[in-house]
């Protein structure tokens, strides 16, 4: 799963709906804790999770660092009417800095890998991003990046099977060899449903197979947890 910003109502959502599923490890590729109003929730609920393992997204890296997504100081000089949302931007990367170090996972959260590889029994290389093998940002495996761009991007990445996020934009394409496969997202989703998607990989011997699945949450429940911490999106 990706995506998860903070959610923790989307994220128990996907939990209860995979409770049957025999899910015996996970992998959460980026994006973990910022936006939403439960990063330290969050975490904690994930590290209850069998044999999880993790990558860092964009956002980890605001998180962590000055970097900030659109728009910058410069984009502000030239469109003025661009200040509220580069202040909405900066107040809420460091209210999620403030809750997760007084709650002490800033370490944790910046230690976190840039990929995840494994090989199947049946030899299918797979490697986990979060938005594509050359960034964690910029173009991006999903619906509308053009079949010679997403070769570009995948092309010599070391894998048969490539998982990624980051746009929140369910795809499944095969382009120069390579399967690229975009989860979705647990928060923010980008369908016109507003549910949660996630990937679940079952592994045999001889193949492997990949299930998009869609799980719906109370979005009222995301709204009053933002209230109720006083969350920066509350307010802008």
């Amino acid at each position: 799963m990706s995506d998860i910003h903070g959610n923790a109502v989307a994220l128990r959502a996907v939990l209860r709906g995979a409770a049957e599923a025999g899910i015996d490890e996970w992998c959460v590729l980026g994006d973990i804790v910022a936006l939403g109003p439960s990063p330290v929730e969050v975490l904690e609920i994930l590290g209850s999770l069998p044999a999880v393992k993790y990558i860092a997204g964009n956002t980890e890296r605001y998180v962590l660092t000055g970097d900030r997504p659109y728009p910058s100081l410069a984009d502000v000089e030239a469109d003025p009417q661009l200040l509220p949302r580069l202040v909405e931007v900066a107040v809420t990367f460091a209210w999620t800095r403030g809750m997760i170090t007084q709650a002490g996972w800033y370490p944790w959260l910046a230690a976190l890998p840039s990929d995840i590889r494994t090989i199947l029994p049946n030899r299918t290389r797979v490697l986990a991003v979060h938005a594509s093998p050359r960034s964690d940002d910029g173009q991006r495996i999903d619906t509308r990046i053009t079949d010679d761009d997403l070769a570009v991007l995948v092309h010599e990445c070391g894998a048969d099977v490539v998982f990624a996020g980051h746009t929140h934009d369910v795809t499944d394409r095969r382009v120069v060899g390579v399967r690229a496969v975009n989860l979705g997202s647990v928060s923010n989703p980008f369908r016109a449903d507003r549910a949660a998607t996630y990937v679940q990989v079952a592994v045999h011997e001889d193949h492997y197979s990949i299930e998009h699945r869609v799980v719906h949450y109370d979005h009222g429940d995301v709204v009053s947890a933002i209230n109720n911490v006083a969350h920066p999106a509350g307010t802008y």
